[in-house]
């Protein structure tokens, strides 16, 4: 198989060609590795690579899954591979080798996929930006001098560029949506506790869910089915879903009643680009038959994410925490960056009263935005304020943190509601910038509803196919 062949199919599509007997899936992988050897100097997607490991594998009797033989790489963040390293993009939480697979990572391999290493994240996921001391910044396909989102920026370049047809990701606040908005891939955050979590701090305090960023909407579907029902032990789990998000894809959504805004927490304007595309995106929806009106979400920012940030540094303390017990030591000076030492002592500040009052607010505030889905069926918001900014514009190691606070603040902000509500939320590439950059409109659904994004979702693709679009970093 050619290398331009390869990256003309998703992964669903590779897989066909695999269980037709038209390529092998050690040629996928050949043609894999070419590309990530190709590119990776540009881009800095992939951070560990385990190429003779998935040789191996590609040439063994693999799962009969529905990826079987498709190339695959998982984020260094939280999911554990048996013999690889996990680095957290930190110079101090790091393991050398880990002595299992996470359960997600198990589902992945029956479902075919063959692993070919680890992508770039930021130090312990905590930016919006791919860029640590660790591991280094994370360029995007579309314009290596501008970022790639995170915390799933590696995941996000890898499959933009090409190296592979999908990848693992993961969102906390916004690590699926804000990498797919920037390099222009499909982006589904998952209900709470949909897949299974891979650290305790996933499931602490729940904001974050592991899925996939990949190029088209059925792949996300797919990998979604083979990977989404319960773990054994799981005290919260998703309710089930009622039939294959696959075939949703195809099935029409129906008359849905759409809401939208272009609020920000920050109460600063999103850009007029972004706004523009809103408006774009509103007149596509009505015209293919959807109700759609302006309606905001009516909650109080400020305590939002006052009462967020009293739970997050508690929980990412109780995380250095865990990591001290390990280690047998504390992180010296030279270990952790800005933002995970400002984090890490923030949290040993924080008494346990004001972290369940920050819970509790969290819930009351949750209730509210849960219950403005009983009056419509889906919300839209751009997935960014502003389309993506430049690298060393949004650097958390070069920029002063409070600078790099304000920064982060007039680019993101519409992406963690839902990480605090649990609610499924899709990132979609539908759009591009005057310059070619692409645009993100995110679409949330009710709790476990995962099925009604996935039909809009496939009826959105047809409407304004985005799969012929190629970044510059590409052949």
């Amino acid at each position: 198989m050619s290398f331009d062949d390869y990256a003309r199919y998703d992964a669903l599509g590779l897989a066909e060609l695999v269980q037709k007997s038209e390529v092998s899936a050690l040629e996928l992988v050949d043609a894999a590795i070419e590309r990530i050897e190709r590119h990776n100097g540009a881009l800095n997607a992939v951070v560990y690579k385990a190429y003779d490991q998935a040789r191996q594998v590609a040439k063994s009797d693999l799962p009969a899954g529905p990826f079987r033989g498709v190339p695959f790489l998982i984020k260094d963040l939280g999911a554990q591979v048996q013999g690889w390293p996990r680095t957290s993009g930190s110079n101090f939480a790091q393991v050398a080798s880990d002595d299992e697979d996470s359960e997600l990572v198990r589902r992945y391999r029956a479902a075919g996929v063959v692993l070919l290493g680890k992508t770039n994240t930021p130090e312990f996921g905590i930016p919006g930006v791919t860029n640590s001391e660790r591991l280094g910044p994370c360029g995007n396909p579309w314009n290596p001098e501008h970022i790639s989102g995170g915390s799933s920026g590696g995941a996000a370049a890898a499959t933009a560029s090409g190296m592979v047809p999908m990848a693992h990701a993961s969102d906390g606040l916004g690590s699926i949506r804000i990498p797919a908005a920037n390099c222009g891939l499909v982006g589904m955050k998952t209900t709470r506790d949909r897949t299974p979590i891979c650290e305790v701090t996933d499931g602490a305090v729940g904001f974050s869910v592991h899925h996939v960023v990949s190029r088209t909407v059925r792949d996300s579907a797919a990998m979604l089915d083979a990977t989404g029902y319960a773990q054994p032990g799981d005290p919260f789990q998703a309710p089930a879903k009622a039939g294959s998000y696959l075939q949703d894809v195809s099935r029409s959504p129906g008359r849905l009643r759409i809401a939208w805004s272009a609020e920000t927490p920050s109460g600063r304007p999103m850009s007029d680009e972004m706004i523009k595309a809103l408006h774009d995106t509103v007149a596509t929806l009505e015209a293919l038959g959807h109700e759609v009106f302006e309606q905001g979400l009516g909650i109080d920012y400020r305590l939002l994410y006052r009462s967020q940030s009293l739970v997050s540094a508690s929980n990412f303390s109780a995380t250095i925490q865990r990591w001290i017990d390990q280690l047998g030591r504390q992180p010296n000076e030279a270990e952790l960056g800005a933002l995970a030492q400002r984090g890490w002592e923030a949290g040993l500040k924080i008494t346990g009263q004001q972290a369940l009052w920050g819970w509790q607010q969290l819930r009351l505030i949750n209730r509210q935005i849960l219950n403005r889905f009983e009056t419509f069926d889906v919300f839209l918001t751009p997935t960014m304020s502003t389309t993506s900014p430049r690298l060393d514009w949004l650097d958390p190691i070069t920029v002063p943190i409070k600078e790099f606070d304000r920064r982060q603040a007039e680019t993101y902000g519409t992406t963690p509601p839902f990480n605090f509500t649990g609610q499924p939320s899709l990132s979609l590439p539908l759009w591009q910038s005057a310059v070619g950059l692409p645009m993100g409109m995110m679409f949330t659904g009710r709790f476990a509803d995962e099925a009604t994004l996935f039909r809009l979702a496939g009826q959105l693709e047809k409407e304004l196919p985005w799969c012929d679009r190629r970044p510059p970093i590409w052949n």
